[in-house]
């Protein structure tokens, strides 16, 4: 639990709930502590906000006590189903992130190419509104496969604080929500490489590619793919974000176009990174914010645009 604020309360100490919260931060914890042990614990309600980034999203924040929770069950759950994940679901994993799963992307496409001596088909899919359609039931059974019954009525506290739907979803708020979601779909990895034996798969959350030099095996791959996710997740793939194309005709993957020699920004990520910028310029000459917001915000820009061919852009910022 200690340690567990200690990682919890980085960079949030200004912040006033934090703030009241730490006051007392011993008594919290022992309080907290004393609940788990005679089974008394109850999560508290959400507080809900939205963002739009591009597009519009429910976030739902819990109590800094339920929160302080979530590192705790996180820092001892992790460790017990990450080593099972498969090499490449890149999402929410220690050395892994949007960037590996670029290089592997580029890694798997040069392999297949033979040097650009052959085409290399790519399938992509999304999963449609996946933290919502997350069936708690599906999610805690597969969980009793590792857990002991103590821990499971945690874990099922947890997990059923939140309802998007009957018996669904989970708050993307929730650090255990990076947890249960890659838990979730690890039985769909396994299904692809174990069952499937697809060699060229890489996952990043609800983003999904594989790599092929044949159409045809990827075409027969998507029924496949989406009757497993419906009868054993009770997860669909979004019918209009099913992809085949070429390699070189430029990959729409994770915020970015692959190309086999370079990536690019999606246009409308560009459009949204100039328009945020020239909004936040416009507060610093009318005195309504300082230098530094705005200087952090520019050097966030241009921390993304080091990864592709973004030097135009650069320019502009």
């Amino acid at each position: 639990m200690f340690w567990a604020w200690r990682e919890f309360k980085k960079g949030k100490l200004k912040k006033q709930d934090i703030a009241g919260f730490g006051f007392d931060i011993e008594e919290e914890i022992f309080r907290l502590h004393k609940e788990l042990s005679n089974f008394s614990y109850k999560h508290d309600d959400y507080t809900h906000f939205v963002i739009c980034d591009p597009k519009r999203r429910d976030v739902h924040k819990a109590s800094p006590r339920d929160r302080l929770l979530h590192h705790a069950v996180y820092k001892v759950l992790w460790p017990l189903f990450d080593k099972e994940f498969i090499y490449d679901s890149f999402s929410s994993r220690k050395n892994k992130g949007m960037h590996k799963a670029h290089e592997r992307f580029a890694q798997f496409a040069w392999r297949l190419s033979r040097n650009k001596t052959s085409i290399v088909w790519v399938l992509k899919c999304d999963i449609r509104k996946f933290f919502d359609s997350i069936d708690h039931s599906i999610l805690i059974n597969i969980l009793k496969k590792r857990l002991d019954k103590n821990t499971i009525s945690l874990a099922k506290e947890i997990i059923q604080s939140f309802k998007k739907d009957s018996g669904k979803g989970i708050p993307i708020g929730n650090l255990t929500s990076q947890l249960f979601s890659n838990i979730y779909l690890n039985e769909f990895d396994q299904f692809v490489k174990r069952k499937l034996q697809v060699k060229h798969y890489i996952r990043y959350a609800d983003d999904f590619v594989i790599l092929s030099s044949d159409k045809n095996y990827l075409s027969k791959l998507v029924p496949l793919l989406s009757d497993f996710l419906e009868v054993r997740l009770a997860l669909s793939i979004h019918p209009r974000k099913i992809i085949i194309r070429k390699w070189h005709q430029g990959i729409d993957f994770l915020g970015y176009i692959i190309f086999p020699h370079y990536k690019i920004l999606r246009t409308k990520t560009k459009k949204r990174i100039l328009k945020k910028l020239d909004k936040l310029h416009k507060k610093l000459v009318q005195g309504k914010i300082s230098n530094f917001p705005f200087s952090q915000s520019r050097q966030s820009y241009l921390g993304i645009l080091k990864h592709c061919r973004g030097h135009s852009i650069e320019d502009l910022l």
